[in-house]
């Protein structure tokens, strides 16, 4: 049968009290903080690792990138499961078998000893922040669902800059460089459990115009043929070239460059970060902002603050982060993740109720495969290439910093098309079986 009124169907389906949203949106940001403080802690103790291990640049790029790239190779098949099964026991069983091989990470004896679990982490992690998004998404409003996405994004840069942190500090005064994967799985156990008691909504079947069903190919072509969705694909990807190449390999650029330990680069990285904790929320507010004065301001926002970043980013690792640098670096820090909220926004803006986790969970895989994830691994291979040490690494993160003004170019295509998909995605009409 049909659904008489359209577009609303998730909202339909999970009707919650205040205190419930809250607790889903509290439960998954955390969630998503410790998620992000497990991908982060590799790269503050990255050094020590290698000098422990004998690796490379090279072998350490191939770890982080195909970590990066198992979090999108699953990203939407498990998104689109997902969307079929439980998200709340989804998110609770993502969260315990990350947890479990963050631990095994830090047993690691040799290059594959880091790689097989790092990998496996990322498997875990990789359906996460699409069944977080379709979550939240559920349970606020549209004119509220920015603002929403805002706190649950303002997750990545704390768990980033704690993961830096406590994992610098932990390395550095509490035994070596595997105790932060020790410690940090214990809260996401607890997490996990916790996610088990957020109240879930009813699945739903994916169907094309003609009321067809369709599997997990055809939705991914589907979602493509978004012109919308295409262009913030491609932009979100080039975005985090930039992003990541920072992420990655900036703690072990600081410690080379300026000749200091994993807890002071930790340090400097982590405030980095924690600068964009105002971006996130500032990124959200701004973005709902713009977007009551003008029908595109979903895509204004972002665009701008990427050529802002991409300026940030190139000045930052120029002046070594020192003197004029730090300055650099702080709008860097600011500016990062403003274009977050807005991704996650746009996403559920022009894909239809069956294909909301499905839309972000896409998002995360082309971010990785067009883009970020080939980062590490190729700014790795260029440093050794160059020489290696503190200069041959600033020579090839500097040459990442285009990532962010393709990205920029990406979103003036996406402009064109934005508001013409978000008019087609919320007359849609669900079908359902009688």
């Amino acid at each position: 049968m049909e659904r008489k009124k359209k577009g609303i169907i998730e909202e339909q389906q999970l009707k919650v009290r205040r205190g419930q949203s809250l607790y889903i949106l509290i439960v998954c940001s955390l969630l998503y903080m410790i998620n992000c403080m497990d991908r982060q802690v590799l790269a503050v103790v990255l050094e020590p690792m290698k000098q422990d291990l004998g690796l490379s640049d090279s072998q350490a790029g191939i770890i982080m990138t195909v970590f990066l790239l198992s979090i999108a190779l699953f990203a939407f098949p498990i998104s689109y499961l997902v969307d079929r099964w439980s998200r709340r026991k989804a998110l609770g069983l993502m969260a315990l078998f990350w947890s479990a091989f963050t631990f095994l990470t830090g047993v690691g004896r040799s290059f594959l000893g880091i790689l097989v679990p790092r990998t496996l982490v990322g498997m875990g992690e990789a359906g996460f922040a699409s069944g977080g998004t379709a979550m939240i998404s559920a349970v606020y409003p549209v004119k509220e669902r920015a603002r929403a996405m805002g706190m649950f994004n303002a997750a990545i840069p704390l768990g980033i800059g704690l993961g830096v942190i406590l994992g610098g500090f932990l390395s550095r005064h509490f035994g070596n460089w595997r105790v932060p994967f020790f410690i940090f799985a214990v809260p996401g156990i607890i997490l996990g459990a916790l996610a088990l008691f957020m109240k879930d909504y009813r699945s739903v079947k994916t169907v094309d115009d003609a009321g067809r069903s369709m599997g997990l190919f055809r939705t991914g072509i589907a979602l493509f043929r978004i012109p919308t969705l295409r262009w913030i694909y491609v932009g979100n990807a080039m975005l985090n070239v930039t992003v990541y190449s920072f992420l990655m390999w900036g703690p072990a650029y600081i410690m080379r460059a300026q000749g200091i330990s994993e807890d002071e680069a930790g340090m400097l990285i982590g405030i980095v970060s924690l600068l964009a904790i105002i971006g996130a929320p500032l990124g959200g507010i701004l973005t709902d902002y713009w977007t009551k004065r003008h029908p595109r301001g979903r895509i204004t926002v972002p665009l701008v603050s990427m050529l802002v970043m991409s300026l940030a980013y190139v000045l930052t690792i120029l002046f070594e982060m020192r003197g004029i640098g730090v300055a650099f670096a702080v709008v860097l820090g600011l500016v990062m993740v403003i274009p977050a909220p807005a991704f996650a926004a746009i996403t559920q803006d022009v894909a239809t109720p069956d294909r909301k986790g499905m839309a972000f969970g896409m998002n995360s895989f082309s971010m990785y495969v067009l883009g970020g994830g080939w980062a590490p691994l190729l700014i790795g291979y260029a440093s050794d290439r160059l020489g290696g040490g503190a200069h041959g690494l600033k020579v090839a993160l500097m040459f990442a910093g285009v990532g962010g003004i393709i990205g920029a170019v990406a979103l003036m295509a996406a402009a064109r098309h934005y508001v013409g998909d978000r008019e087609k995605a919320s007359g849609y009409v669900l079908q359902e079986d009688s």
